[in-house]
């Protein structure tokens, strides 16, 4: 019986229904699952039926007629290669296609913020990218996708691959556009240097009249053809009610070329086919640099998704099989050779080898990897076999959650850019009101130089440098902290970053390494160290905190724990044999005891009592990071204040901040002390607080600018504003850097822009500027804002 090569279920209808896939018609068992296969091949996402592992639903509800592409992205097995889901919540970035400035943007941001459904949308300019989420019970991403055609811009969920194919097609039809407008531009050029002969010597009418046909001839295919994207955008702006700078360069392309067309028929009055023409290719010619820059900048993320590799070796009953990664589960167990690439994110069940994380975290370094720990998708395995178990796939992957939040981090636009784009969008009202006066006041004055006046007030002020100003330093920034492992989780940080005097450390995971380990135990009584510390592992077990992972090894199940009590920032309570056990500081195990004669100052104590009864004091060892001194020695070099703030109150914390030259130290301090000395200092400082980003929750919450030192496995429900992965401390200095670099570069850009207007509006409503030389200068000067923006990327660090 032949079968549905959709659902797999029986056809029943002979050949009614069927579709070409890979260029095989192949049978469909009813219209529903006919037309949604077909919409799939439409959204060229063939591949779907090379890799998936189970057939398709099977779709026996009614499909309009009017279905299109789009259902092609609701259905779950193909959304589950692009989009990340949170509960109801689902989010995703897209790819879209026709916009070409910052009104495009806030033009698609209007458009669906208002929906039922939506929960938010940042759209950004630069990479011509949407971050979207929704409320899938509420709408569906085929909607979202059918709303923003609505308004006349295409929009795919972002899919590497298939967005280079799109990006390459791009640049050819571009670059069509740009030759043509550059050859057309010669040519009428050399025709207009023989009509402008005719001011200083007679030429006969006939030959004037030729000129200016041919003239008409080559321009005609610039004005119809090589301008198209600048009136698409301005009526997709104007359709909005709103207006965008291509609103006032089609005014000046059309209205230059039609009054140059009836100046030619008429045979009489100016024609102005060389201004159009060079107009139109200069502005072409900036955005194609733009262009240029804007995949420079996001090349990083785009790296990214290529470090998955497309096969793994699956270990099944004893036996190694080849297969697609995109087949891997959850749970699978995988065999990563040295050398190979890790192909999802795991959990180590064989083996002890090292991995290269320096394509996630900027570390060149191999980390350890042995039982139980965890690996990344796209790391890669150096020294010996290991077997892996899966444990995330898809945009549930590190490698996701990483470009997710650059995604996020790019299209978080900072306070200035935002004023940026609102005064861009005034301005272009600004000059059209200015040319109507303009052309009114010259139609007095000069009738004839009325038209090409207010022609190069049009060209000359076109806001395009104003509306670059921004989205392009953002982009390059955000691609500087990709490359050193700095993620960025809200918006505002490269604003904040600058603004930071005072930094406060946490201690364990910030300043040392928060790889707690066991030294010496001091015992009161006749209980054995090995009973001590499979208790305090039983009473820990569960707890995110580093002091629990380093009782994690002498763990005992014989130990039967119960009434678990967490004291935050004192310790742990529970029962064990009808005994009531205490683990933690010191004021918390024995109230109003004195401190054992212990007096360690390298390391930190805790301590352990049984019905109140001290019986064991546990010395804890951590290392200081390496770069920790030369962080913050260059803080202090910069003018920063520093203080230390633990919830440590042994001697260790005293040495550590003598060892690395911080005179304000606070220990012993509870959570809700943390937040008193963030709240003390921020009545006259801006402060940054380090903590481990999980456990420190209000204290982040709190500070102004909040950083943790992110493991892969925490990042996801990190609640710090910068997330520093790998290992070193000094990446926060670098990440300063940058921020005061781009805001310098941004300062740059807008007052080279508002500077370039402000000096050639008052010269081009005199008539000082022709109407090439109006070209020239715009294009000109959206270049230097786009060449400045990425001197980002050579920055040295």
């Amino acid at each position: 019986m032949t079968l549905c090569f959709h659902c797999n279920e029986p056809v029943t209808t002979g050949t009614q229904f069927t579709t070409v896939i890979n260029g095989q018609a192949q049978p469909m068992c009813c219209p529903g699952c006919q037309a949604v296969s077909q919409a799939i091949m439409d959204a060229g996402l063939s591949s779907y039926y090379q890799f998936r592992s189970e057939p398709g639903n099977r779709q026996t509800a009614l499909v309009p007629e009017q279905l299109t592409q789009y259902s092609a992205y609701d259905l779950p097995e193909v959304q589950q290669d692009f989009v990340h889901k949170q509960g109801d919540i689902d989010s995703t970035s897209l790819s879209i296609d026709g916009i070409t400035c910052a009104a495009c943007a806030w033009l698609i941001e209007h458009k669906l913020k208002p929906v039922a459904g939506v929960n938010n949308v940042q759209v950004n300019s630069t990479t011509q990218r949407a971050l979207v989420s929704w409320n899938n019970k509420t709408i569906q991403l085929s909607e979202i996708l059918q709303l923003i055609s609505q308004i006349g811009y295409q929009a795919a969920p972002y899919q590497v691959d298939e967005q280079e194919k799109q990006s390459k097609a791009d640049s050819r039809k571009f670059l069509l556009r740009l030759g043509l407008a550059g050859f057309a531009t010669m040519q009428v050029m050399m025709f207009a240097l023989a009509l402008y002969t005719g001011y200083f010597t007679d030429l006969d009418v006939e030959f004037r009249d030729y000129f200016r046909w041919v003239s008409l001839i080559f321009a005609a295919p610039v004005v119809l053809y090589s301008a198209q994207p600048f009136y698409f955008s301005a009526l997709r702006s104007l359709l909005s009610g709103k207006l965008n700078m291509d609103v006032s360069v089609s005014i000046a392309i059309g209205g230059a070329f039609i009054a140059s067309c009836i100046a030619t028929v008429q045979g009489n009055g100016e024609v102005y086919f060389e201004s159009v023409s060079m107009f139109t290719f200069f502005l072409l010619l900036g955005r194609y640099f733009e262009q240029t820059a804007r995949q420079k900048a996001s090349i990083n993320s785009s790296n990214l998704h290529k470090l998955i590799p497309l096969t793994a070796h699956l270990i099944q009953n004893g036996q190694t099989t080849e297969i697609a990664a995109k087949q891997l589960r959850v749970g699978d167990v995988i065999l990563v050779k040295p050398g190979e690439v890790i192909a999802a994110d795991a959990v180590v069940v064989s083996g002890q080898s090292s991995a290269n994380e320096a394509m996630l975290t900027g570390e060149q370094m191999p980390i350890t990897k042995q039982l139980n720990d965890p690996v990344y998708a796209g790391t890669i395995n150096v020294e010996q076999p290991l077997q892996v178990k899966v444990s995330a796939l898809g945009q549930d992957q590190l490698v996701a959650e990483i470009i997710r939040l650059q995604e996020l981090a790019s299209n978080n636009k900072p306070a200035i850019a935002l004023v940026a784009d609102r005064l861009a969008r005034y301005f272009s009202a600004t000059i059209l009101s200015i040319a109507l006066v303009t052309y009114i006041v010259w139609h007095f004055i000069s009738p004839e130089d009325a038209f090409w006046v207010t022609l190069s007030v049009l060209v000359a002020t076109c806001p395009c440098a104003l509306a670059l100003a921004t989205p392009t330093a953002v982009t390059c920034a955000t691609a500087i902290f990709t490359q050193l492992g700095i993620i960025t989780r809200k918006a505002g940080v490269f604003e904040k970053l600058t603004q930071i005097n005072h930094v406060v450390f946490d201690k364990t995971g910030t300043l040392t390494c928060g790889q707690l380990s066991i030294g010496e135990v001091i015992l009161e009584n006749d209980c054995q160290p090995e009973y001590i510390l499979a208790l305090a592992a039983a009473i820990e077990q569960g707890s995110l905190h580093p002091i629990a992972q380093a009782f994690a090894p002498y763990f005992d199940n014989r130990i039967n724990v119960t009434d678990i009590e967490h004291h935050v920032g004192l310790g742990i309570a529970a029962c064990v044999d009808n005994q009531r056990v205490r683990i933690g500081k010191h004021a918390f195990v024995i109230p109003h005891a004195s401190l054992s004669d212990l007096n360690v100052q390298h390391s930190q104590l805790i301590y352990m009592s049984i019905d109140n009864q001290l019986v064991a004091t546990i010395e804890l060892l951590d290392q200081l990071r390496v770069d920790s001194k030369h962080t913050v020695d260059k803080l202090t070099q910069a003018k920063i204040d520093l203080s230390i703030a633990s919830g440590d109150n042994s001697g260790h914390v005293e040495y550590l901040a003598k060892t690395l030259g911080i005179t304000d130290v606070h220990a012993g301090l509870s959570p809700q002390g943390k937040l008193s000395l963030i709240n003390q200092l921020q009545q006259t400082k801006k402060v940054a607080m380090f903590g481990d980003g999980i456990n420190d929750a209000p204290v982040l919450a709190g500070a102004n600018l909040s950083v943790a030192m992110g493991s892969g496995s925490a990042i996801a429900k990190n609640s710090a504003d910068l997330i520093l992965l790998g290992d070193h401390l000094s990446r926060f200095n670098d990440a300063i850097t940058v921020a005061k670099q781009a805001q310098r570069i941004i300062h740059q850009n807008l007052l080279w822009a508002f500077a370039y207007n402000v000096i050639i509006l008052p010269l081009a409503v005199t008539g000082h500027v022709a109407p090439y030389l109006a070209a020239i200068g715009m294009s000109v000067s959206s270049l230097i804002v786009v060449s400045n923006s990425l001197r980002l990327l050579r920055i040295k660090l």
